[in-house]
């Protein structure tokens, strides 16, 4: 048996008839950029996950990017992140002019530890007389927190938002992995990139809700946030040839992708319920080996599976053996970001965040999407059972 990692096939052919009907439509109109199209899946995708507004733009990236600079941070500012996340969330962060604060995760969730946070601002920071928050070691001052809803799981937003609260911090999610995932707060369950300022998504064809190409979209209730991001994609124009901000790129969602994404939209909750299915067979399959760490599911936080998660001993030699067995396995992430070269200015060195160094020397990523059958879940953990001898 072969069981690839991520197979969109079984999603793609469940609606490909609608697929196929609104790229002829699209072809007919030649409305390519723009139109009815987008402003449909903006409305749907807002509503979706309970905010006012949502904003299409090319990438996740490009999502966070907008959503730092619609909270305000900007040249010369810190941000609050973690080190285990796709490079992404920091590229987000350096290109807006701001520095990347790293610290470590929590070693159950692998999500941003607020009790590691609380060390930082209490232990770190200084409070200025006008409220600002400015590192000690770096005397910039610190704006914004960045958790990541890493692997479909929310962050522990309730402490987070607490202390961002408390020392008058910006919120902006990175919710590039978890459409539809949601949590308790204040006795309402509330969907990721709903909590803070801004959220932001990424639609990238392997994820929960992903385009036939690459996508985006950032989400917030404020209309005034709303408006900047909506300027800043489009050349800051407010209409065409019309510029009203010195800030702009080329950062609209094609009219193609928001189309697909409308279509798959409606499909989202019944594959967040196959993923989490298959979740469920592999820990009845793997719950007994005290040599697997399995993911795990906090009350009150509601995953929706964009990977599943395990830790290994011998993950090297375990990852060969799966390959070679037809199993495709992938590894999210294996070099923390505060020790890539591309952020050793910053200062970090090995043994600084143990847990997050910990976590990306021994985590594997098993075959994981809507359509896997228990068969291929049965065949992937027998597997991995043998190959850890």
């Amino acid at each position: 048996m072969k069981v690839p990692f991520v197979d969109l096939t079984e999603q793609h052919r469940e609606i490909r008839d609608e697929i196929d009907s609104v790229i002829r439509e699209i072809i007919d109109q030649s409305c390519f950029v723009g139109g009815p199209h987008v402003e449909t899946f903006e409305r749907d995708f807002a509503a979706y996950c309970g905010t006012r507004y949502a904003v299409a733009c090319k990438s996740g990236t490009d999502a966070l990017k907008l959503a730092l600079m619609a909270v305000g941070v900007g040249t010369g500012e810190e941000v609050i992140t973690v080190p285990h996340t796709f490079i992404a969330t920091v590229e987000a962060i350096t290109s807006v002019g701001a520095h990347p604060v790293f610290v470590d995760i929590d070693k159950a969730t692998y999500q941003m530890s607020p009790d590691r946070v609380a060390d930082f601002l209490e232990g770190e920071c200084r409070v200025e007389k006008d409220g600002r928050v400015v590192n000690k070691n770096s005397d910039r001052p610190v704006v914004a927190l960045l958790p990541v809803h890493l692997y479909g799981l929310p962050s522990d937003m309730e402490p987070l938002l607490a202390l961002a609260d408390r020392f008058g911090l910006k919120v902006v999610e990175d919710a590039a992995q978890a459409h539809g995932a949601s949590c308790h707060l204040d006795g309402e369950e509330k969907r990721t990139g709903t909590f803070g300022q801004v959220g932001a998504f990424s639609f990238y064809p392997g994820k929960n809700l992903g385009a036939l190409g690459e996508g985006g979209a950032a989400v917030t209730d404020e209309q005034d946030r709303d408006q900047r991001m909506r300027l800043w994609r489009e050349h800051g124009q407010s209409e065409k040839y019309v510029h009203v901000s010195p800030l702009g790129w080329n950062m609209r969602l094609d009219t193609l992708q928001c189309a697909v994404l409308s279509l798959k939209l409606k499909s989202l909750d019944k594959w967040n319920q196959k993923r989490r299915q298959a979740a469920q067979w592999y820990r009845e399959r793997l719950q007994n080996d005290d040599r697997i760490v399995l993911p795990v599911e906090p009350s009150g936080r509601k995953h929706v599976y964009h990977l599943f998660i395990v830790r290994l001993p011998n993950r090297h030699q375990v990852r060969e053996e799966l390959s070679k067995q037809g199993i495709g396995v992938g590894l999210h992430y294996p070099i923390s970001l505060h020790l890539q070269k591309a952020y050793q200015h910053l200062g970090y060195k090995p043994g600084d965040l143990p847990v997050s160094e910990a976590v990306a020397e021994s985590i594997l990523s098993l075959p994981m999407f809507p359509h896997l059958t228990e068969e291929q879940v049965d065949y992937v953990c027998r597997t991995l059972v043998a190959a850890l001898g």
